[in-house]
């Protein structure tokens, strides 16, 4: 009998797009792109091995200046799932 596997995205959260959102969320300095499988991030910070928040969207683009300025196309909110 063949074993049924589940690969939801929910299940199995992406770990660069988690690191994304801490990064934008906590306004740490830097440019984050997404854009399906592709995913970069220029400054930001390593994610915290707890963060459970995360982008729900399939692309978009963020700026996070020093002062504390956000510029962003992602509209949402930064969902955390605890």
């Amino acid at each position: 009998m063949k074993k049924n596997t589940i690969s939801s995205s929910s299940q199995y959260p992406d770990r660069k797009l988690q690191a994304i959102a801490y990064s934008m969320d906590t306004l740490i300095p830097g440019l984050y792109i997404w854009l399906g499988c592709l995913k970069m991030r220029l400054g930001g910070s390593l994610l915290e091995e707890n963060y459970p928040g995360t982008v729900h969207s399939f692309w978009g683009v963020g700026l996070v200046l020093p002062g504390y300025r956000i510029y962003t196309t992602y509209q949402g909110e930064v969902i955390i799932n605890y």
